[in-house]
């Protein structure tokens, strides 16, 4: 009888193991979130996800020469390029839509302008397979800065430009430091809204634009 109870027991102990074994078993469908039992993928044992939503990059490409942005050399052929870059050449002082002549000038210390013009790439600002034209003030990355006082360049005059006389009452802008093609005759000292703000020393007047149009260049 002892034998016979024993072997009783050792069989309750394997049955019990058995059922805990089983119970601890993960199911392919997982568990959903109100605690119920998942259904199997099928084909699989594992449970499908959802990946997220694809989100528009920031910074380098989001927007075509964006503000910060950089260019690579050249003024009619160029594309944009990331800043620390071997390639990169200058950077986007200001952008505008539209046309030079129809749009908000650019700051002093630009050195030269990009014409963008209307182009469909295959990555544009808002996704509409469209850039339209534009235009990017550009300021270089490295001297020389034609766009600085003095420099002999730049899309506009500003004080401390020199400017020698082309013929028919017309001045272009040349280095103050003669080491441009032509030496330089005259010097910018002064902005003023009109003439009767220069002072007496005053030998031309260059049209400069803006709220004061008037530069008052004296000769060197």
């Amino acid at each position: 009888m002892r034998v016979r109870s024993a072997a009783g027991v050792v069989w309750g102990l394997l049955v019990l193991l058995g059922a805990l074994l089983t119970g601890c078993q993960s199911p392919s469908g997982g568990v959903a979130e109100d605690g119920r039992l998942g259904e199997p993928a099928s084909g699989t044992g594992r449970t499908s996800t959802v990946s997220p939503a694809p989100t528009r990059p920031s910074g380098y490409g989001a927007v075509f020469l964006a503000v910060g942005e950089c260019s690579s050399f050249g003024t009619t052929s160029f594309s944009e390029v990331p800043c620390m870059g071997e390639r990169a050449a200058a950077r986007v002082v200001t952008r505008h839509d539209g046309t030079v002549r129809d749009g908000p000038r650019c700051p002093a210390a630009t050195d030269f302008v990009l014409h963008i013009s209307e182009q469909r790439p295959s990555s544009d600002e808002d996704g509409d397979g469209a850039v339209p034209q534009g235009y990017a003030c550009m300021r270089n990355l490295q001297p020389p800065h034609p766009g600085d006082p003095g420099g002999g360049g730049g899309p506009r005059t500003i004080v401390g430009d020199c400017v020698y006389s082309s013929g028919d009452g017309q001045v272009r802008e040349t280095a103050c430091d003669g080491e441009g093609e032509r030496e330089p005759e005259y010097k910018v000292t002064r902005a003023v809204p009109k003439r009767s703000g220069c002072p007496d020393s005053t030998a031309l007047y260059v049209r400069l634009g803006g709220d004061r149009p008037v530069g008052c260049a004296r000769p060197l």
